[in-house]
Parts: structure tokens; sequence; C-alpha cells
């Protein structure tokens, strides 16, 4: 989905004016098409992030997309899985280490996976800060699925990926969708929540599976209630 300058202020709490003087000084991510200035939102969403921006939650009360029902993150780490103490000395040690464990159909190319995360991570570190990962391909649809799936591991051992804020990452959230645009909607929800202090929290512990899952729950029941104010209804 590319984002208008309008669209941008809105979901990072900024006038329209101070996202135009960050245009000026190359401060954003942003494509200039003639005379207007269009945003991918998964660039967009993993800067955000490395800059600990404040994102704007009602963005992410959206309708269904291409026929995929919304899914709250924590179902989708649920189906994925939560992995701990993995061992890889380096970037792509790591990814390998999680892509082994995936709860995948054993026709599936792992291989072929890992080929791709490493090439996405050729272009830019998805290491987003305070020790997390995202790991994702530009192209989501690598596995066939009828609803996206989030697989968490924890790395035995810390490793450096490129992360702006210089820390080694011990974290990684895999992420796969069946479609584009459900890539990109569950990317920016993944990274609110990822935001949270709680959330933080439990990770940083390297919490059980069903505490880890309680907190993003939390944080998703509030989501909704703040999308929702009246109807409480789920995201």
């Amino acid at each position: 989905m590319q984002l208008t300058v309008k669209d941008v202020a809105k979901l990072l709490n900024l006038s329209e004016k101070t996202v135009y003087r960050m245009i000026q000084r190359s401060e954003i991510p942003v494509h200039r098409i003639g005379e207007q200035f269009r945003f991918n939102r998964t660039d967009l969403m993993e800067w955000a992030q490395s800059k600990r921006m404040n994102v704007s939650p009602e963005l992410f009360n959206e309708p269904e997309v291409e026929g995929v029902a919304p899914q709250k993150v924590s179902e989708a780490l649920a189906g994925g899985g939560i992995f701990y103490r993995l061992e890889g000395k380096d970037k792509e040690g790591a990814l390998r280490a999680l892509v082994q464990v995936l709860n995948l159909p054993p026709d599936i190319d792992r291989d072929l996976i890992l080929h791709h995360l490493i090439a996405r991570e050729a272009l830019a570190s998805t290491g987003i800060g305070d020790g997390i990962a995202m790991p994702h391909v530009r192209n989501p649809i690598v596995v066939p699925l009828d609803q996206p799936m989030i697989a968490l591991g924890f790395l035995e051992h810390p490793v450096d990926f490129g992360a702006l804020d210089g820390q080694p990452v011990y974290a990684l959230f895999l992420l796969f969708s069946p479609t584009i645009r459900v890539h990109l909607r569950q990317l920016s929800r993944l990274a609110y929540v990822l935001s949270q202090a709680d959330v933080k929290a439990a990770l940083t512990r390297q919490a059980p599976r069903d505490e880890l899952l309680g907190a993003i729950r939390r944080v998703e029941d509030e989501l909704a209630t703040h999308a929702h104010p009246a109807a409480g209804a789920g995201i």
C-alpha cells in the first residue's frame, strides 16, 4: 500500500508540515512520483519502529482484505510456534536454526525460504532494536497459507543483525502471509505489539509461551477497545 503525506502524518501522529520537513531533510523513506510523494507501508513501519516512534493504533482497524479475515498477532503466533534456545553463531545461522524448526508441511523447501530471508537481509537489516528482529521476505507468498503465520525464536546466544541501535538480536519474529496486503497489515500489527512495554518485558525475560501470548492478547484487547470504544469488537 502506497501512503500519502496525509496518511503518514496520521500514522506517525505528526503534522503534515513536519512530514514535509523530514522529506526535505531525507530523514524518512519516501518515493517521489511526479510532483507527489508516496511511502511504502512496509519500509515506513520498519523505519518508524527502528526510531521508536509512536504509531497511531487507529490505522489497524481495517476490514477484511482479499477474502482473508483479519487475524490477531497472538493467533498467528500460536499457530507458528515459540521456540527456545536456538543455536546460531551469526545472522545466517540464526535464521537457519529458526527455519529448521518451523511447523511446515514436509514438502516445503526450507532452503528456499532461507534463501529469500537472507536476500531480504542483504537489502536492509530487519533488526528493529532492543534485541528484536522481524525477518520476512519482500514476496510473502513463499509458503501457501490460508492465514498469516508468525514464529518466534529465542537464540541461545545473541547475534549481530546490523540493527540501527547496534544491539545484538536474541529474539526473531518470522512472518509468513498468504498475500502481500495481508503481509503488510500483519507486519504493521506486529510492529505495534512489539512497541508495547509489557510485551517487551516478557520478551526480555524469555517468558513461557502462555505468558507471552497473554501479554500480546492484552495489547490487542486494548487496541480493539481503542478502535471500537463502543462495541469493543476484536481487531
